[in-house]
Order: C-alpha cells, then sequence, then structure tokens
C-alpha cells in the first residue's frame, strides 16, 4: 500500500515537470518528468504485486474444497458424510449451531411414555469411551456392499429415496441419479442435484451416527456383516448439504445439532433409533443434549425401520378421599324389656253333644277342618260371622 501511494506522489510531480518544463537541477524538466513517469508506473506494479488481490476467491460450487486441484471425474464418489476431510473449506464458512438447551435429563425420561424416542433413549448404555483406536471407515463398506440386491450401490438408493424429480443416467438400469432436487433436512433449503465432478458432492449422504462415533459405541467388537448393515443401512443414511455433512463430520448430538431447529427432534430420534436397533452406547454428554432436545417433544416417534422398546404407560393413582373424622358415638339404647309372653292360644270351647268344637273364627274352625254352617240347618252358624250374608258361614 506505501508503495502504491508513493507511485502516485511520484507520477504526481512527472506530470508537473512534464507539464511545466522545469528544469530539475542540470536535467531538463520535459525528460525528468518522463523519467517520473515512467518510475511512477514501476513502483505501483511492484506495490500492487506484493498486495495481491484484496478479497479471497472461492470455488463457484461450496461444496467443493478450493484449495485442492480441480477434481477428477470420479469426485463424485468422495466418501460420503462423516468423513472429516471433505468439504472442509466451504463447511468452515458455516457458523456451528448451538447445542439444545439444558434439561433435567432423568426427569424427562422418567416421564417418558409408550415407545418414543425417549422412552428408547432410557434403554441406552452410558459410557464415556476414551479413544477410536483402530478405526477405519473402510471396515465399514459403506457402498461396497448391495445389501437390498438391487443392483444399485447405497449412494444412488438414498438419492433415489431421498430427492423428487430425480433422472437416471441411461444405461445404469436407472440405478445412476444425475439430477433431482433435494429438500435439506439439516438447513430447510432446497438444493438442486447435478451428478458431476464438480457438483455431486452438494449433495453428500451423511451416517447420521458417524461412523466413527458407532466404532466407540460398541462396533469396535462386531464382525465384517454387522459392521456393513450399519454403514449401509437407510435408517442410518440421510441426502443432505454436502457443507453441513462436512461440518457435522463425526461429531455427535452433545457437540452438533442441524441449523434447521425444526428438524432437531426428528434428527435425535434418528440417532437414538440407530443406537438403540443396534445395541450401541451413549456418552452422558451425548444423553444429555439428546433429552434436551426430546423434551420439547416428548412423544417424538422413532423413525420407520427402528426396533421398538418396550412400551411404557405410566398410570395416575386415582386420588382417596379422606376418611371423615368418627362421629360422637350415640348414646346406647336403653336395653329392651323383656318381651311380654305370647298369648296362649284359647282352646276351643268344649263342644256340645253333637256339635262340632267352637272356635273364636271361623278361620280356625276351617283350619281344624270344620265348616260350612248354613243358617237354619246347622246351630254352629250362630256361633260365627256371616260376612256375605249368603246365609253360610265358615265356607
Amino acid at each position: 500500500g506505501g508503495l502504491i501511494l508513493a507511485g502516485v506522489a511520484v507520477c504526481i510531480g512527472g506530470l508537473w515537470h512534464l507539464i511545466s518544463g522545469r528544469a530539475f537541477q542540470s536535467a531538463p524538466g520535459r525528460l525528468f518528468g518522463v523519467g517520473l513517469l515512467v518510475a511512477s508506473i514501476v513502483v505501483m506494479g511492484v506495490g500492487g504485486a506484493i498486495a495481491g488481490p484484496s478479497t479471497s476467491t472461492t470455488s463457484p460450487h461450496p461444496s467443493v474444497n478450493p484449495t485442492t486441484s480441480t477434481p477428477s471425474p470420479a469426485a463424485e464418489d468422495l466418501a460420503d458424510a462423516d468423513d472429516p476431510t471433505l468439504n472442509s473449506a466451504a463447511a468452515a464458512k458455516l457458523a456451528a449451531p448451538a447445542p439444545a438447551g439444558t434439561a433435567d435429563t432423568d426427569a424427562v425420561l422418567a416421564g417418558a411414555e409408550g415407545q418414543s424416542a425417549l422412552v428408547a433413549v432410557a434403554a441406552l448404555t452410558v459410557t464415556d469411551p476414551a479413544t477410536a483406536s483402530g478405526y477405519d471407515r473402510d471396515l465399514f463398506g459403506y457402498r461396497a456392499v448391495d445389501l437390498d440386491k438391487n443392483g444399485c450401490d447405497t449412494r444412488n438408493d438414498i438419492l433415489a429415496r431421498d430427492l423428487t424429480a430425480t433422472t437416471a443416467k441411461a444405461g445404469t438400469n436407472d440405478c445412476v441419479v444425475t439430477t433431482g432436487t433435494l429438500t435439506d433436512p439439516y438447513s430447510g433449503t432446497t438444493i438442486a442435484f447435478h451428478r458431476g465432478s464438480d457438483t455431486s458432492a452438494d449433495v453428500q449422504i451423511d451416517h447420521v451416527v458417524s461412523l466413527q462415533n458407532a466404532w466407540l459405541s460398541g462396533a469396535s467388537t462386531w464382525d465384517t456383516t454387522r459392521r456393513q448393515q450399519l454403514g449401509n443401512d437407510p435408517l442410518n443414511l440421510l441426502a443432505v448439504s454436502g457443507p453441513l455433512s462436512a461440518q457435522k463430520s463425526d461429531k455427535d448430538a452433545a457437540s452438533w445439532l442441524p441449523p434447521n431447529t425444526g428438524y432437531r427432534c426428528q434428527y435425535v430420534a434418528r440417532q437414538v433409533a440407530v443406537k438403540y436397533t443396534y445395541s450401541l452406547t451413549i456418552t452422558t454428554a451425548e444423553r444429555a443434549a439428546i433429552v434436551a432436545v426430546l423434551s420439547t417433544c416428548p412423544t417424538q416417534p422413532l423413525p420407520a425401520g427402528s426396533a421398538l422398546p418396550p412400551a411404557v404407560v405410566h398410570t395416575t393413582p386415582t386420588p382417596v378421599a379422606a376418611a371423615p373424622a368418627p362421629a360422637e358415638p350415640a348414646p346406647a339404647a336403653p336395653a329392651p324389656a323383656d318381651p311380654a309372653p305370647a298369648a296362649e292360644e284359647p282352646a276351643p270351647a268344649p263342644a256340645d253333644a253333637g256339635l262340632d268344637p267352637r272356635f273364636d273364627t271361623c278361620k280356625k274352625a276351617k283350619a281344624a277342618g270344620y265348616g260350612p254352617y248354613v243358617k237354619g240347618i246347622d246351630p254352629e252358624y250362630d256361633w260365627y260371622r256371616d260376612a256375605d250374608h249368603d246365609g253360610t258361614d265358615c265356607e
């Protein structure tokens, strides 16, 4: 900058001597002015070369690292998702999202119900591994195996699943996706995908639980078949923005969450689904971060394809009403008097000769097998009351 300013000053002096013709010591004025102009051009040129461009240049495609040489035609086959070397320059331009807020982890988990992501979190084993010694992403065989046996590799399977309005390369049995539109879950934006050496990396396939995280969480003890299953399982794969995939790299939920806050519940639920399905462990910090997110959506379900934990149902006990205070005891009732002796049934009056025994009532007479009595014929008629006045009683 100083050389450029000096060059400008010399240029002004040269123009003044050239126009005025005023000599400088013994040098002719106009000749001296031409010399100053030439010198100013040299000085400003040197200053400009040292300063260089005032701003850095970037690749027209932010997902391609501008510090590398021109990508080869095989650039679309670069490692996806949790490869920390991919798209590092573009990822650095994106501000890392702040982790979720805090929550009372134990209290939130205690209230979890159903077969939700929160219930699955509570079932995970908590451990804090030290190092990733021995980790190699190639051990998971991503894109090296065709688990669904459809003839397409895993990347193109996920592109075909997650992109809309896709087209396929001729002669590939509709396997190789050449164009499509992605509604990126991590950013909430729409990305136009075009297969090519400069553009394929705009969309990457992310291992939602990174392969390194899986290694730390238990996959280091697995056999090759199980590792390849996880490395190519659609449950653990999403087509996403290339720069955000690189920004996430191998981070867990305690270190990185999608900038699109509206997707965070689904994002951590998918991480939980993978860990529960594959019996992977979880760190204390990771568990707290996931629960903090799910506390805002406690009924968030696990995604399709996940194993489900046993259902949990919390029942609210029916409140028991307080027992009323005992009433003052009522005064004891007086003891009942001895019952009066029952009146003895009067014996029927002795019968006159030739007559039936006499009873107090017709009812008793009939019960004893006597009656009926007819007026004017049976003397016994007069002993009883003829209620219907038909001339017969005890009938």
